[in-house]
Protein backbone atom coordinates (compact mmCIF):
# COMPACT_ATOMS: atom_id res chain seq x y z
CA UNK A 1 0.00 0.00 0.00
CA UNK A 2 1.11 3.56 -0.86
CA UNK A 3 2.57 5.34 2.26
CA UNK A 4 -0.06 8.23 1.37
CA UNK A 5 -2.60 6.16 1.01
CA UNK A 6 -1.84 3.70 4.43
CA UNK A 7 -1.43 7.49 6.42
CA UNK A 8 -4.60 8.18 5.71
CA UNK A 9 -6.30 5.07 6.27
CA UNK A 10 -4.89 5.19 9.81
CA UNK A 11 -5.71 9.01 10.32
CA UNK A 12 -9.61 7.89 9.94
CA UNK A 13 -9.02 5.16 12.45
CA UNK A 14 -9.94 6.44 15.78
CA UNK A 15 -11.80 9.29 14.36
CA UNK A 16 -13.24 11.79 17.29
CA UNK A 17 -16.28 13.19 16.38
CA UNK A 18 -16.55 16.72 16.13
CA UNK A 19 -19.14 19.54 17.62
CA UNK A 20 -19.44 22.99 18.81
CA UNK A 21 -16.06 24.65 19.72
CA UNK A 22 -12.97 24.04 18.33
CA UNK A 23 -11.04 21.12 17.81
CA UNK A 24 -8.36 21.30 20.54
CA UNK A 25 -11.73 21.65 22.98
CA UNK A 26 -13.40 18.85 21.66
CA UNK A 27 -10.17 16.45 22.07
CA UNK A 28 -9.65 17.33 25.73
CA UNK A 29 -13.14 16.84 26.49
CA UNK A 30 -13.47 13.25 24.63
CA UNK A 31 -10.34 12.67 26.75
CA UNK A 32 -8.47 11.79 24.09
CA UNK A 33 -5.26 13.00 24.90
CA UNK A 34 -2.64 11.65 28.08
CA UNK A 35 -3.90 13.87 31.05
CA UNK A 36 0.00 15.19 31.14
CA UNK A 37 -1.55 16.96 27.96
CA UNK A 38 -4.92 18.32 29.28
CA UNK A 39 -5.72 21.82 31.23
CA UNK A 40 -4.68 23.92 34.16
CA UNK A 41 -0.47 23.18 35.50
CA UNK A 42 0.43 20.43 33.15
CA UNK A 43 0.21 22.86 30.67
CA UNK A 44 2.05 25.54 31.71
CA UNK A 45 4.76 22.40 32.74
CA UNK A 46 4.56 21.13 28.80
CA UNK A 47 4.76 24.57 27.46
CA UNK A 48 7.81 25.19 29.82
CA UNK A 49 9.42 22.12 28.29
CA UNK A 50 8.39 23.16 25.02
CA UNK A 51 9.69 27.07 25.45
CA UNK A 52 13.07 25.36 26.64
CA UNK A 53 13.59 23.05 23.62
CA UNK A 54 12.91 25.62 21.60
CA UNK A 55 9.86 24.24 19.81
CA UNK A 56 7.38 26.79 19.64
CA UNK A 57 4.69 26.13 16.84
CA UNK A 58 5.31 22.43 17.27
CA UNK A 59 2.25 20.73 18.76
CA UNK A 60 2.58 17.56 20.87
CA UNK A 61 2.64 14.47 19.02
CA UNK A 62 -0.06 12.88 20.55
CA UNK A 63 -2.28 16.06 19.70
CA UNK A 64 -1.24 16.10 16.21
CA UNK A 65 -1.79 12.64 15.62
CA UNK A 66 -5.47 13.00 17.20
CA UNK A 67 -5.80 16.16 15.21
CA UNK A 68 -4.69 14.13 11.81
CA UNK A 69 -7.67 11.37 12.64
CA UNK A 70 -10.23 14.80 12.82
CA UNK A 71 -9.09 16.72 10.21
CA UNK A 72 -8.85 13.84 7.43
CA UNK A 73 -12.65 12.21 8.45
CA UNK A 74 -14.20 16.10 8.73
CA UNK A 75 -12.25 16.43 4.80
CA UNK A 76 -14.28 13.27 3.97
CA UNK A 77 -17.58 14.46 4.81
CA UNK A 78 -17.01 17.93 3.16
CA UNK A 79 -14.95 17.30 0.50
CA UNK A 80 -17.00 14.25 -1.06
CA UNK A 81 -15.73 13.47 -4.62
CA UNK A 82 -14.26 17.31 -5.27
CA UNK A 83 -10.39 18.43 -4.90
CA UNK A 84 -10.13 19.92 -2.09
CA UNK A 85 -9.40 23.88 -2.56
CA UNK A 86 -6.63 25.94 -0.64
CA UNK A 87 -9.39 26.92 2.03
CA UNK A 88 -10.02 23.29 2.78
CA UNK A 89 -6.53 22.53 2.79
CA UNK A 90 -5.51 25.27 5.41
CA UNK A 91 -8.68 24.60 7.85
CA UNK A 92 -7.35 20.84 7.61
CA UNK A 93 -3.96 21.58 7.97
CA UNK A 94 -3.21 17.85 9.63
CA UNK A 95 -5.04 15.77 6.92
CA UNK A 96 -2.93 14.07 4.37
CA UNK A 97 -4.25 14.79 1.19
CA UNK A 98 -4.09 12.98 -1.92
CA UNK A 99 -1.92 15.53 -3.96
CA UNK A 100 0.71 16.29 -0.83
CA UNK A 101 4.22 16.58 -1.36
CA UNK A 102 6.22 13.71 0.36
CA UNK A 103 9.60 12.95 0.67
CA UNK A 104 10.89 10.45 -1.27
CA UNK A 105 12.33 7.46 1.06
CA UNK A 106 15.30 7.47 -0.14
CA UNK A 107 16.16 11.09 2.11
CA UNK A 108 13.97 10.19 4.93
CA UNK A 109 16.41 8.83 6.69
CA UNK A 110 18.98 12.36 5.51
CA UNK A 111 16.34 14.37 6.38
CA UNK A 112 15.98 12.92 10.22
CA UNK A 113 19.67 12.72 10.73
CA UNK A 114 20.43 16.50 9.93
CA UNK A 115 16.96 17.38 12.51
CA UNK A 116 18.69 15.66 15.05
CA UNK A 117 22.26 17.28 14.21
CA UNK A 118 20.49 20.56 14.57
CA UNK A 119 18.67 19.41 17.99
CA UNK A 120 21.60 18.26 19.39
CA UNK A 121 23.21 22.00 18.24
CA UNK A 122 20.40 23.68 20.14
CA UNK A 123 20.87 21.57 23.33
CA UNK A 124 24.26 22.65 23.22
CA UNK A 125 24.74 26.48 22.46
CA UNK A 126 21.41 27.05 23.84
CA UNK A 127 17.76 28.09 22.97
CA UNK A 128 18.21 31.44 22.93
CA UNK A 129 21.57 31.31 21.00
CA UNK A 130 20.19 29.02 18.19
CA UNK A 131 17.67 31.60 17.88
CA UNK A 132 20.05 33.81 15.73
CA UNK A 133 22.47 31.07 14.33
CA UNK A 134 23.02 31.46 10.70
CA UNK A 135 23.86 28.23 8.40
CA UNK A 136 28.19 29.17 8.29
CA UNK A 137 27.69 29.32 12.23
CA UNK A 138 25.77 26.04 12.25
CA UNK A 139 28.97 24.69 9.98
CA UNK A 140 31.43 25.81 12.42
CA UNK A 141 29.40 24.22 15.47
CA UNK A 142 28.94 20.90 14.16
CA UNK A 143 32.69 21.24 12.71
CA UNK A 144 34.19 21.81 16.06
CA UNK A 145 32.20 20.16 18.58
CA UNK A 146 31.96 16.50 18.77
CA UNK A 147 28.75 16.55 20.74
CA UNK A 148 27.06 18.02 17.64
CA UNK A 149 29.36 16.46 14.75
CA UNK A 150 30.50 17.01 11.32
CA UNK A 151 27.09 17.37 8.84
CA UNK A 152 27.66 14.27 6.28
CA UNK A 153 27.55 15.34 2.36
CA UNK A 154 24.32 13.76 2.11
CA UNK A 155 23.07 16.19 4.51
CA UNK A 156 24.56 19.46 3.41
CA UNK A 157 22.90 18.75 0.13
CA UNK A 158 19.66 18.03 1.33
CA UNK A 159 19.68 20.87 2.98
CA UNK A 160 20.87 23.04 0.36
CA UNK A 161 17.91 21.35 -1.51
CA UNK A 162 15.53 22.42 1.11
CA UNK A 163 16.25 26.05 0.80
CA UNK A 164 16.41 26.25 -3.08
CA UNK A 165 13.09 24.22 -3.48
CA UNK A 166 10.42 26.38 -4.18
CA UNK A 167 8.13 25.79 -1.87
CA UNK A 168 4.78 26.11 -4.30
CA UNK A 169 5.78 22.86 -5.02
CA UNK A 170 4.59 22.03 -0.99
CA UNK A 171 1.90 24.23 -1.58
CA UNK A 172 2.66 27.34 0.05
CA UNK A 173 2.21 30.60 -1.36
CA UNK A 174 3.91 32.62 0.54
CA UNK A 175 7.30 34.89 -0.52
CA UNK A 176 10.73 33.79 0.07
CA UNK A 177 12.35 36.85 2.43
CA UNK A 178 15.81 35.68 3.09
CA UNK A 179 18.25 35.88 -0.16
CA UNK A 180 20.57 33.34 0.52
CA UNK A 181 21.04 30.14 2.60
CA UNK A 182 23.80 31.93 4.32
CA UNK A 183 22.04 35.43 5.35
CA UNK A 184 22.90 36.43 8.84
CA UNK A 185 20.54 38.15 11.26
CA UNK A 186 23.05 40.70 13.30
CA UNK A 187 23.04 40.39 17.04
CA UNK A 188 23.50 44.20 16.87
CA UNK A 189 20.11 44.49 15.53
CA UNK A 190 18.22 42.12 17.43
CA UNK A 191 17.27 42.61 21.67
CA UNK A 192 16.30 39.73 24.35
CA UNK A 193 12.88 40.30 25.55
CA UNK A 194 12.94 39.06 29.34
CA UNK A 195 11.40 36.40 30.67
CA UNK A 196 10.38 34.87 27.41
CA UNK A 197 13.68 32.83 25.57
CA UNK A 198 12.73 35.04 22.67
CA UNK A 199 14.38 37.50 20.47
CA UNK A 200 12.87 40.87 18.76
CA UNK A 201 14.48 43.28 16.05
CA UNK A 202 15.07 46.60 17.56
CA UNK A 203 12.93 49.15 16.34
CA UNK A 204 9.91 48.69 14.92
CA UNK A 205 9.38 45.03 16.14
CA UNK A 206 10.23 45.68 19.48
CA UNK A 207 8.10 49.11 20.23
CA UNK A 208 5.27 47.24 19.04
CA UNK A 209 5.52 44.58 20.90
CA UNK A 210 6.05 47.23 24.05
CA UNK A 211 2.82 49.31 22.55
CA UNK A 212 0.65 45.81 22.43
CA UNK A 213 1.97 45.09 26.28
CA UNK A 214 1.24 48.89 27.32
CA UNK A 215 -2.61 48.46 25.41
CA UNK A 216 -3.18 44.80 26.15
CA UNK A 217 -1.65 44.07 29.24
CA UNK A 218 0.54 41.75 30.91
CA UNK A 219 -1.30 38.55 30.16
CA UNK A 220 0.14 38.93 26.87
CA UNK A 221 3.31 37.46 26.25
CA UNK A 222 5.61 36.73 22.92
CA UNK A 223 5.80 33.03 22.32
CA UNK A 224 8.08 33.67 19.58
CA UNK A 225 10.13 36.19 17.98
CA UNK A 226 13.29 35.91 15.61
CA UNK A 227 14.28 32.76 13.74
CA UNK A 228 17.47 32.57 12.08
CA UNK A 229 17.52 30.08 8.62
CA UNK A 230 18.50 27.82 10.98
CA UNK A 231 16.12 28.00 14.02
CA UNK A 232 13.41 27.89 11.45
CA UNK A 233 15.00 24.58 9.86
CA UNK A 234 14.76 22.82 12.97
CA UNK A 235 11.22 23.71 13.26
CA UNK A 236 9.95 22.71 9.75
CA UNK A 237 12.46 19.47 9.90
CA UNK A 238 10.67 18.57 13.13
CA UNK A 239 7.61 19.08 11.34
CA UNK A 240 8.19 17.08 8.57
CA UNK A 241 9.94 14.28 10.50
CA UNK A 242 6.20 14.24 13.18
CA UNK A 243 4.41 14.14 9.33
CA UNK A 244 6.59 11.67 7.93
CA UNK A 245 7.87 13.28 5.30
CA UNK A 246 5.23 15.15 4.06
CA UNK A 247 6.56 18.33 3.26
CA UNK A 248 3.15 19.57 2.30
CA UNK A 249 1.24 19.03 5.45
CA UNK A 250 4.57 20.42 7.18
CA UNK A 251 4.07 23.67 5.27
CA UNK A 252 0.63 24.11 6.21
CA UNK A 253 1.94 24.59 10.09
CA UNK A 254 5.01 26.23 9.58
CA UNK A 255 6.89 28.32 6.77
CA UNK A 256 10.24 26.42 4.79
CA UNK A 257 13.42 27.56 5.42
CA UNK A 258 13.67 31.14 3.66
CA UNK A 259 9.76 31.78 3.25
CA UNK A 260 9.30 32.77 7.35
CA UNK A 261 8.61 36.33 8.24
CA UNK A 262 10.05 35.69 11.62
CA UNK A 263 13.32 36.57 10.24
CA UNK A 264 12.39 40.01 9.22
CA UNK A 265 10.32 41.72 11.88
CA UNK A 266 6.86 39.34 12.42
CA UNK A 267 5.74 37.42 16.04
CA UNK A 268 3.92 35.18 18.33
CA UNK A 269 2.27 36.45 21.22
CA UNK A 270 0.23 34.02 23.43
CA UNK A 271 -1.71 34.18 26.65
CA UNK A 272 0.17 33.66 30.01
CA UNK A 273 -0.50 30.37 31.37
CA UNK A 274 -2.29 29.29 28.06
CA UNK A 275 0.29 26.44 27.55
CA UNK A 276 0.27 24.65 23.81
CA UNK A 277 -3.02 26.50 23.05
CA UNK A 278 -1.67 29.78 22.03
CA UNK A 279 -0.52 27.84 19.12
CA UNK A 280 -4.16 26.76 18.58
CA UNK A 281 -7.48 28.29 17.47
CA UNK A 282 -8.30 28.32 20.94
CA UNK A 283 -6.13 31.58 21.71
CA UNK A 284 -8.72 33.32 19.19
CA UNK A 285 -11.01 33.45 21.87
CA UNK A 286 -9.28 34.16 25.11
CA UNK A 287 -9.75 37.81 26.25
CA UNK A 288 -6.02 38.76 25.38
CA UNK A 289 -6.90 37.92 21.57
CA UNK A 290 -10.16 40.06 21.50
CA UNK A 291 -8.24 42.90 23.65
CA UNK A 292 -6.25 42.98 20.72
CA UNK A 293 -8.54 42.55 18.14
CA UNK A 294 -10.81 45.49 19.53
CA UNK A 295 -7.00 48.00 19.25
CA UNK A 296 -8.09 48.08 16.06
CA UNK A 297 -4.29 48.43 14.61
CA UNK A 298 -3.49 44.69 14.58
CA UNK A 299 -2.87 42.87 11.60
CA UNK A 300 -2.60 38.98 11.97
CA UNK A 301 -0.52 37.58 9.12
CA UNK A 302 -2.05 34.30 8.37
CA UNK A 303 -5.87 34.77 8.41
CA UNK A 304 -8.36 31.90 8.23
CA UNK A 305 -8.96 33.42 4.86
CA UNK A 306 -5.06 33.52 3.84
CA UNK A 307 -4.04 32.43 0.31
CA UNK A 308 -0.47 31.30 1.67
CA UNK A 309 -1.68 27.44 2.08
CA UNK A 310 -1.24 28.34 5.88
CA UNK A 311 -3.26 27.22 8.89
CA UNK A 312 -5.42 29.31 10.70
CA UNK A 313 -2.29 31.52 13.07
CA UNK A 314 -4.48 34.26 15.31
CA UNK A 315 -1.32 34.58 17.44
CA UNK A 316 0.81 35.44 14.39
CA UNK A 317 1.14 39.35 14.43
CA UNK A 318 2.35 40.74 11.22
CA UNK A 319 5.03 43.57 11.94
CA UNK A 320 6.36 44.09 8.00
Amino acid sequence: MERRTLLKALSVSGFVALGSGSVLRQLNLTKQLPESFGMGAAQGQWAALNLQQGMEDILPTELSQALTRVHQKAVEKTSGSNKPDAQTRSRYFESVFDDDYFLPEEKRLTMRKAYQRLDRMQSFIGHGNFNLVSFDDALRYANNYTEIGRFTPAELEFLDELYHTDAREYGFHGEKVMASLTQRLPEKDVKRVSGTGHLLFQGKSLAFYEKLREAVGEDLVLTSGVRSMVKQMHLFLAKAEQSAGNMSKASRSLAPPGYSYHAVGDFDVGKVGFGYRNFSDDFAETDVYKRLQDLGFVQIRYTNDNNYGVRYEPWHIQVT
